[in-house]
């Protein structure tokens, strides 16, 4: 049966009415046809853009360079630019996505977004390809499973008008085990979708003739070697991969901008399917002629619609080449096993620690590939940024840790700062565009849970005197000494500190001044404060010096200031040795 693709309009000089003319015609013609079939029939010239597939070099495309639909949107496109692309089903029935199709596009799309945001896949580029490989299968003639039915495939690879690939698979996925053949709704060859092909339904298959597991192999093959599709030359370098010709980049280019310009859901199976195609020739072997003689001849020319394909691009001219053009070698994409797709967080907690502890818990990022399966021996650099003075372990602020065999990188333990505040760490990982992940820490001040002075002497001094008995006080936190506590004092008129007081007891400033707050005090390394010495003013009473600590423990200390008593001498007592004078009778 032949197979329905649409000659590929092949290079050479056109004036814009004649292109013009053929886009109108193109549009007008939108005839039902059978999809790709098996057989001798196919698409057109496989060398329209000047690719060398009759020897079998596919350079590793996606679909092998194989056949593709060549139908170009309609001159009216369905809505202007920037509006939604949500439309109601109205419109040109080119605007028309079948349900599942558009479905399974846009799923791929999100799931992209999610595993690789920095490629910005977007569903209509899968939406251009699937409408030139395989004129969105077939209309969307899928089951409930978005499986093709009957499964769509491409012509034998052979290389009579073809690439010539030979068996990958032994027939597995396109029942072909002599040749190699394009297979499912994204028209992937076998040994492209051994590598990259994707269970996207959950059914626990990879199967190319699924419209969900195809559409997101061809978004993940698309992001390959960190392209970012919202570029121009990534996009193009993207679908270049996929097949490697200038008219297929054109072509897919022509959909991509007309469903940007909007496209709406229509039935599975109702889909405009692409016309009737020719059959090509057979390619002639490399290093031969256009014909047998250098006379001329009545056949067609290889520079217009029905020629026979030449060997290598067209000079200028029109005459044929001998030989093909050297082509530079393209990069293969990497294949999704080894390609680094996201970054993500490894189940790392809130990251809180005291001023010069040890955080408990460690900064742990997981790198999975192109598929979304752990990937290992990635670089992640993880650093810290900040004033707080916390460092990794050994003193450093920035290290570098491979991920292991389940893809996560774990960086060394925290040791924070003495500086109270919030940081930053922050973990990079990939080349060309790196994925970044960034987590908020904090230091907080060291605390104390309870506070108290260290014995009970009371503490008195005369007015205009100091007092001469020091004030020694302990924190502690969950019963062990607290070090490093801040400490602020204050002389208050309540014990909770409401009031401060104004008059009494007070300490000295730098400058000998009176002060009544202290908030630069700090507990030493076995939780003890010595206060500063404590200075009375003339007012009599009893005052109280308030002690609090961060976190919230405090103590009240009683301080009196009083005259000291005024004590009278005393009579001498009497002489035991003198003898009291007789009594006279």
């Amino acid at each position: 049966m032949a197979a329905h693709i649409r000659r590929r309009l092949r290079k050479g000089a056109t004036t814009t009415a004649v292109a013009a003319a053929a886009v109108a015609a193109l549009a007008a013609s939108q005839a039902p046809a059978a999809t790709l079939a098996d057989g001798s029939a196919g698409s057109g010239d496989p060398k329209a853009a000047g690719e060398d597939t009759a020897s079998g070099e596919t350079d590793g495309a996606a679909t092998g360079n194989s056949p593709y639909y060549t139908d170009l949107p309609p001159l009216v496109t369905p809505d202007k630019p920037g509006s939604s692309s949500n439309l109601p089903a109205a419109g040109s029935a080119e605007a028309g996505i079948p349900a599942s199709v558009l479905a399974a596009y846009k799923q791929a799309e999100r799931t992209v977004a999610t595993t690789d945001p920095s490629c910005r896949l977007p569903w209509q580029l899968l939406a251009a390809i699937g409408k030139v490989e395989s004129g969105q299968a077939r209309g969307g003639r899928v089951d409930a499973n978005g499986t093709a039915s009957p499964r769509i495939l491409g012509p034998a690879l052979n290389g009579q008008g073809f690439a010539l690939i030979k068996d990958t698979d032994g027939g597995a996925y396109d029942g072909d085990a002599v040749h190699d053949r394009a297979v499912g709704p994204m028209q992937f060859i076998p040994s492209t979708w051994a590598s990259w092909g994707q269970d996207a339904n959950g059914d626990g298959r990879k199967d190319p003739n699924n419209i969900y597991d195809a559409a997101l192999a061809a978004g993940r093959y698309l992001c390959a070697n960190d392209r970012d599709l919202a570029l121009a030359a990534d996009l193009d370098q993207a679908v270049l991969s996929y097949n490697r010709s200038t008219e297929y980049l054109r072509t897919v280019r022509s959909w991509y901008s007309y469903y940007q310009r909007g496209t709406h859901e229509i039935p599975d199976g109702t889909g405009t399917l692409p016309s009737i195609p020719s059959t090509p020739s057979p390619s002639p072997s490399p290093g031969t002629g256009s014909g047998p003689s250098a006379a001329p001849s009545p056949k067609p020319s290889p520079d217009k619609p029905g020629g026979k394909p030449s060997p290598g691009p067209s000079k200028p001219g029109g005459g044929g080449s001998t030989s093909p053009t050297p082509k530079p070698p393209t990069p293969k994409p990497t294949p999704p096993s080894a390609t680094f797709g996201s970054l993500e967080n490894a189940g790392t907690g809130p990251l809180r620690a005291t001023a010069g502890q040890e955080f408990d818990e460690r900064v742990s990022v997981l790198a999975r590939n192109a598929v979304g399966a752990p990937l290992a021996k990635v670089p992640v650099t993880f650093t810290v940024t900040g004033g707080t003075g916390t460092l990794f372990a050994g003193g450093k602020k920035t290290v570098t840790v491979r991920t292991g065999a389940d893809g996560t990188a774990t960086a060394p333990k925290l040791q924070a700062g003495e500086k109270a505040g919030e940081f930053t760490v922050t973990a990079v990982a990939g080349t060309g565009r790196p994925r970044t992940l960034t987590y908020a820490a904090t230091v907080t001040a060291r605390q104390a849970d309870a506070i108290a002075r260290t014995d009970e002497k009371a503490l008195v001094a005369a007015p205009g005197e100091k007092f001469a008995d020091a004030v020694t006080v302990k924190a502690t936190y969950k019963d062990a000494s607290a070090a490093g506590v801040a400490v602020t004092a204050t002389m208050v008129k309540d014990r909770l500190g409401v009031i401060d007081n104004d008059k009494g007891p007070y300490f000295k400033d730098a400058d000998g001044k009176p002060v009544r707050t202290l908030t630069t005090l700090t507990t030493d390394a076995g939780g003890q404060l010595r206060l500063p010495e404590i200075f009375a003013d003339d007012n009599e009473g009893t005052y109280l010096l308030r002690l609090t600590t961060e976190g919230g423990a405090s103590v009240v200390i009683e301080l009196t200031v009083k005259a000291p008593e005024e004590t009278t001498p005393e009579e001498p007592a009497p002489d035991a040795t003198e003898t009291p004078a007789a009594t006279k009778p």
